[in-house]
């Protein structure tokens, strides 16, 4: 039992502040958090958030970042609008934002590999690249799409089930489900968590480092691609500015979740509540009555906390902490 405590601790604790949170916020505004309105709420919006986090855990756990992955949304969005509007066919439209994503994944995993530039600086760059081609080619103008709720792919992807769960809720942790059986249970996994530890030594029994580098990237592609479709399909329309906001949230939630700032460790499992976390907190601050404002501070309190609380916990299984606070 203590084995699995400790193996486990991340998530543990996250979950254990989620329900702390949440427990919080219900003794504060018990209407609200009583009603199972705003849980469908949440669980419309949650999901983009998770689907986004899951892939940038598996980056960050191999040492790398994403930093385009906003705008990578919006061009994935815009793909699927122009496509849905010029061809009347969803699965075409769908098709090509996943290879759009694809693509942007690609070119930055080439960057990095290829070019041996850093991924945060790479990324960066590709992130003003892809932003200013989607305003480009959309001519900085939003795309309406009403005839979207009319098809079947609506339903799949942002219906309601039982006529009170998202769709976009059942994808996301069906999402979590195979990642985390590819981290925990396969040979991939175990991959990226060498990478992580030591890419050099990783390398050298015999890793395929840059295959898996451009894996993980054109996986995040791929994902925030994705996002932007749902974003697209559930609101029936495109903007120019549609992955903007998710920055702050994805990487909140992954280091919430108790994913190492530094990689080599990491858990999906733990971004899922954090991302869950993050999720809540808006809501219910202003559930609270407190301005919209307080979003941000509590985002780095929370941020902050939690990365003390991990670091703390890490270095108590290893029995570190006394020797360096009395150092």
């Amino acid at each position: 039992m203590r084995h699995f405590l400790l193996a486990h601790r991340a998530p543990l604790l996250t979950w254990l502040i989620l329900l702390l949170l949440w427990g919080l916020f219900a003794s504060i505004s018990p209407v609200t958090f009583f009603h199972g309105r705003i849980y469908t709420s949440l669980l419309s919006t949650i999901p983009l958030t998770i689907l986004l986090a899951l892939g940038m855990t598996l980056l960050i756990i191999a040492r790398e970042i994403d930093m385009s992955f906003p705008a990578v949304i919006a061009l994935g969005g815009f793909i699927f609008a122009w496509l849905f509007q010029h061809t009347g066919s969803p699965l075409l439209a769908l098709l090509g934002a996943m290879a759009g994503g694809l693509l942007c994944g690609l070119l930055n995993a080439l960057l990095i590999v290829q070019f041996q530039i850093p991924s945060i600086i790479a990324t960066i760059g590709t992130q003003f690249f892809i932003g200013g081609l989607t305003t480009v080619l959309a001519d900085g103008l939003a795309l309406s799409l009403p005839e979207i709720r009319d098809t079947l792919l609506h339903t799949l992807l942002t219906g309601r089930v039982w006529e009170w769960l998202p769709a976009q809720a059942l994808w996301s942790l069906l999402a979590a489900l195979l990642l985390w059986l590819l981290l925990a249970h396969h040979e991939l996994g175990d991959n990226i968590n060498f990478i992580g530890d030591n890419p050099e030594a990783a390398r050298l029994m015999g890793v395929p480092v840059n295959r898996m580098r451009l894996g993980l990237f054109m996986l995040m592609g791929l994902l925030a691609a994705l996002v932007g479709v749902l974003i697209s399909v559930e609101m029936s329309s495109w903007w120019p500015n549609q992955g903007q906001g998710y920055m702050l949230l994805v990487f909140a939630s992954v280091f919430i979740g108790g994913t190492s700032v530094l990689g080599g460790r990491g858990t999906l499992l733990g971004s899922l509540f954090g991302a869950c976390i993050i999720g809540m907190l808006e809501a219910g601050i202003i559930s609270a009555g407190l301005d919209g404002f307080w979003t941000r501070l509590v985002y780095g309190v929370m941020i902050l906390a939690a990365l003390m609380i991990h670091g703390s916990m890490l270095q108590l299984q290893q029995g570190r902490w006394r020797s360096r606070f009395f150092k």
